[in-house]
Order: C-alpha cells, then structure tokens, then sequence
C-alpha cells in the first residue's frame, strides 16, 4: 500500500529542522526508509517482480548515499537518524 499524505506529514514533522523543512537529509532518509519499509512484505509475497525489485535496490541506493552524505557532514546527526529509525543492527 502506498503512504498516505498523513503519513508523510507525520514523517516530515518528526525529522525536519524548521517548519517548512521538506528537503534535508534526515527527511529524505527517513521517507526512504518507510517506502522500503513497506515494500518489504511484497517482495516476500512476489518473489519473482524483478521489475519493482529494480526500484527498491534504487531506493536503497540513494537512502545509502544520502547516509554517506550525513555522516560526512553532520556525525551527530548520521547517529541519532540511524539510532532513531533503527538502520543498524
């Protein structure tokens, strides 16, 4: 199922900096997060879609690169979304 509006609302006002705040990397990370999050059961379910397969490792990618970025530019922060959202085990 895809996110709803509110979801995505909720998501934005838990890890913006500022009213407003829709671009930052803790946003983005986050909202990669709940749509990777979601299409897990699918692909338990459908183990043979390659083609959405396709766009979850994309979505993965870029939530990496986004991390990469956060963690060379603000430590503290790349700590607290990883603790926060659970990213590491």
């Amino acid at each position: 199922m895809a996110m709803t509006a509110e979801q995505k609302a909720e998501i934005v006002k838990t890890y913006q900096h500022q009213a407003g705040d829709t671009g930052s990397s803790e946003v983005q990370v986050a909202l990669l997060t709940a749509r990777i999050n979601d299409l897990t059961p699918h692909f338990k379910a459908n183990t043979k879609d390659h083609h959405s397969r396709r766009g979850l490792l994309k979505m993965v990618s870029r939530r990496r690169r986004l991390l990469d970025y956060l963690k060379r530019t603000n430590a503290d922060s790349y700590r607290s979304l990883i603790a926060s959202l659970g990213l590491r085990k």
